[in-house]
């Protein structure tokens, strides 16, 4: 018999549903932040918006569930740490996305579970067994595809000067991520998510106005040049606090542990935003490459959750 303490589950259509929308708002996110960034938008401007949002969501949150505002000793050097990480993934990944076809970024950050099991090994954790290193060896194999590395080596100019940061970008943003899991998992597991992820995207909010103030990054809070960019401005804040709230609130009603692969739609979808929005378009064989990731990635999500 079920607690009566515990949130029931959802059925699992519903459950994945809202995981496949959640998702396609995510990637509507990232298309929102290209066109704003096509238009005049400082790249800190961005996350500052991005970031501010979901600190409303997650205030508003502690206030109606009447949250402890408080951290168990020891564990503020580690909270710390996860939100400067995630303020680095943050500024990353839309540096990447500045620089690279949106769906290109996604897989590249994607790249996350196999930077974060090879991160556990050295630091004492399991070593990967020999099928989750074939799974990985594919995936890579499949982001050269993407990535289109003959081409861009016969050919620089025609790849554009941003595409080789645009890689280090997505690259960096997935082992950014990688290591807020590790820290997350190992040294904030008594500290609850609310609280966690409000004191996170706080670090994030303030760490964008600190360099916004310094000038760290020349242009970097911009205002948008038009109506476009204004437009891509609000709505990569209204989708990502939209569906960070979404996810966050039914996530105990999700059963993620089974329906988390889901989440690996949002390269897909970005795909199909992308062409419609941005005209940006992959060749048959990066199509090939993308199926490839994305599928050697739900199976390597599988494999750790069974």
């Amino acid at each position: 018999m079920q607690s009566p303490s515990l949130p029931s589950v959802l059925p699992r259509h519903l459950a994945i549903l809202l995981l496949m929308t959640v998702a396609t708002m995510f990637a509507a996110n990232h298309v929102s932040a290209r066109l704003a960034f096509d238009n005049g938008t400082g790249l800190l401007l961005a996350v500052l918006t991005r970031s501010g949002v979901a600190c409303l969501i997650l205030v508003c949150l502690v206030i109606a569930q009447r949250k402890r505002l408080w951290l168990p000793p020891g564990t503020w050097p580690w909270q710390l740490a996860v939100g400067l990480c995630i303020t680095v993934q943050s500024v990353c990944l839309y540096s990447a996305v500045a620089r690279l076809p949106v769906v290109i970024a996604l897989l590249l950050v994607n790249t996350f579970p196999i930077q974060l099991a090879l991160l556990s090994w050295a630091l004492g954790g399991p070593r990967p067994t020999l099928r989750s290193c074939l799974i990985m060896g594919t995936i890579l194999i499949g982001l050269l595809v993407v990535l289109d590395i003959p081409a861009w080596y016969a050919n620089v100019d025609d790849m554009g000067p941003g595409w080789l940061a645009g890689i280090g970008f997505g690259l960096t943003a997935a082992f950014a991520f990688a290591c807020a899991l590790w820290t997350t998992e190992h040294r904030l597991a008594r500290v609850g998510s609310t609280l966690r992820s409000l004191l996170t995207m706080q670090t994030v909010f303030i760490a964008m106005i600190i360099g916004g103030l310094s000038g760290i990054v020349p242009g970097g809070m911009s205002l948008p040049e038009t109506h476009q960019g204004w437009l891509g401005l609000a709505l990569l804040g209204l989708l990502y606090g939209s569906a960070f709230s979404t996810l966050f609130i039914f996530v105990p009603r999700l059963d993620m542990a089974r329906n988390a692969p889901v989440m690996n739609i949002e390269p897909v979808a970005s795909l199909v935003i992308g062409y419609f929005v941005l005209g940006q378009m992959l060749s048959p064989s990066q199509l090939v490459g993308g199926a490839v990731v994305v599928g050697g990635i739900v199976v390597l999500s599988l494999s750790r959750g069974r």
